[in-house]
């Protein structure tokens, strides 16, 4: 569809197979699977100017199945111009999987007799990938989130998924989201993630003007100690795809070794991810005679580079003190090809706050379609976010921002 309302012929054919639409107080909206997108003009400009594009969720939706359901809002305001198309996936979710402590234990006990017991079907806002945002197309976010907010109920009923929740929002949208606290959806942190910003002109630079000096000894001695035996060289490409079947273990390694989980990535998602958006794209990969030993999945976007999946072999990397090795050499990186920020994706904070990281936070909002429910759920979740338990996001200077 055209930004004048006028409807290109593939549009036209496309919307037959939109089945039927949501009426709402803002217009029309239309719930789709992928496959429906083809013809919808306004899809390939969803996510422009963020580094996850429309590109991106297809890629997901493509290679991460797991127990994810895809699905699509087209909104359309009331003169049928599009407002844009918000992703979303159905998922069951365990409201207890951020808790821990003897609560946590106990509910355990039940569950074993009752397995089922809070986990919900949910629909969520976003992708199991990254933080969420708005699929706006050139309008303003506030009147999108309007229609977004007035669009969930309807399409959470005919998914069946009592329970709505806007994942992992960047707390820079807080003002447009607000229309969703004010129709009784709880605000909760989730797990934040880290940046550090740049203006350094390098690691060695940076451990002198800013970390601490017992920080400082600490990594000389690390970075000593893994320097005493073999050399461990960094390579730097747009595309594993040759090199998938000895990388994806390192990251399995990784993912195993979490306490909290959401998406497992596969070997197909890193394959294509180099070959889809290769401007994007950049793999760090570690090896010691000849032998890969640790990699890091990054997206490079608009001067910022995003550290999203590590891979480690645990045979060595804790002798090696790979960690840090890897953050190192990615900084390096950064500061002599111009960018400005490096950020990193959540846990593992004990490190990022010794490095002089900030948090940058992202938000649930949570709301369950029963008055009732919702009532006792606002009670509780503040309760059930693992960011409430983590002691160390305590000791960050902007911890307050959560």
């Amino acid at each position: 569809m055209s930004a004048t309302g006028s409807r290109s012929p593939s549009e036209l054919r496309c919307r037959r197979s939109w089945g039927e639409p949501l009426r709402t107080p803002s217009g029309t909206a239309y719930l789709v699977e992928r496959s429906a997108l083809g013809g919808v003009e306004s899809w390939p400009r969803t996510g422009v100017g963020l580094r996850h594009d429309h590109r991106f969720f297809e890629l997901v939706d493509e290679t991460i199945r797991q127990d994810f359901e895809y699905w699509y809002l087209i909104l359309e305001g009331p003169d049928r111009i599009p407002r844009g198309v918000q992703p979303l996936f159905v998922h069951p979710q365990d409201l207890l999987g951020g808790m821990d402590g003897p609560l946590y234990s106990a509910m355990g006990r039940l569950r074993r007799r009752l397995p089922g017991l809070l986990t919900l079907r949910t629909l969520m806002v976003g992708s199991p990938v990254g933080e969420g945002s708005l699929g706006s197309v050139g309008e303003d976010p506030g009147a999108y989130a309007r229609a977004l907010a007035d669009a969930l109920p309807p399409a959470a009923r005919r998914l069946r998924a009592p329970l709505v929740v806007l994942k992992e929002f960047p707390a820079e949208l807080r003002p447009a989201l607000q229309v969703f606290r004010d129709r009784g959806y709880s605000r909760i942190p989730s797990m934040p993630y880290v940046a550090l910003d740049l203006d350094f002109r390098d690691f060695d630079e940076h451990m002198t003007r800013s970390l601490s000096g017992s920080v400082r000894k600490d990594l000389r001695r690390k970075f000593r100690d893994a320097a005493a035996g073999p050399p461990i060289l960094m390579q730097v490409t747009d595309d594993i795809s040759g090199r998938v079947d000895e990388l994806y273990p390192l990251y399995l390694q990784v993912y195993e070794r979490s306490t909290l989980r959401f998406e497992r990535v596969t070997p197909d998602y890193l394959a294509r991810l180099g070959r889809e958006l290769p401007e994007r794209a950049r793999f760090f990969v570690w090896t010691r005679e000849g032998r890969p030993v640790a990699f890091n999945a990054c997206m490079l976007h608009d001067g910022v580079l995003w550290a999203e999946y590590l891979g480690l072999d645990y045979g060595c990397a804790l002798d090696l003190h790979l960690y840090f090795v890897v953050t190192r050499d990615e900084i390096n990186w950064c500061c002599r090809n111009g960018v400005r920020r490096y950020c990193s994706t959540s846990l593992n904070y004990d490190p990022k706050q010794h490095l002089r990281f900030r948090l940058l936070p992202l938000d649930l909002y949570v709301r369950h379609a029963n008055p009732w429910v919702n009532a006792l759920l606002a009670r509780a979740v503040p309760w059930l976010t693992p960011a409430r338990h983590d002691a160390t996001l305590r000791r960050f200077p902007n911890a307050d921002a959560l």
